[in-house]
């Protein structure tokens, strides 16, 4: 089991990294908008080294929807990859931009 996995499902957080043309391109706010579709809580911030930072918090549905969503961003993005780590849940609330 993962550290972000509880038996039985529950709710879950990972950490995603997004590289490829995903800064200047709307990513971060198309990712909120998503999440709070999904009623994904976490955050999203650009790092400087040109890739997006995404913190999703949720029930495990949900969360691997936003990552599927992740995996294409908003049209003019153009994700070369994804990588994702489970870290231990917040009990957070909302999704912001950061």
């Amino acid at each position: 089991m993962t550290a972000g996995a509880r038996p039985g499902g529950g709710r879950v957080r990972v950490r995603a990294v997004v590289s490829g043309r995903v800064q200047g391109v709307w990513y971060r706010e198309s990712c909120r908008r998503e999440a709070d579709r999904l009623g994904v809580a976490g955050s999203v911030r650009n790092r400087a080294d040109g890739t997006v930072e995404i913190e999703a918090e949720g029930e495990r549905p949900v969360v691997d929807a936003l990552l599927s969503w992740a995996g294409r961003g908003p049209d003019r993005a153009r994700v070369a990859r994804v990588t994702v780590e489970d870290v231990r849940p917040q009990g957070q609330q909302g999704f912001r931009v950061g």
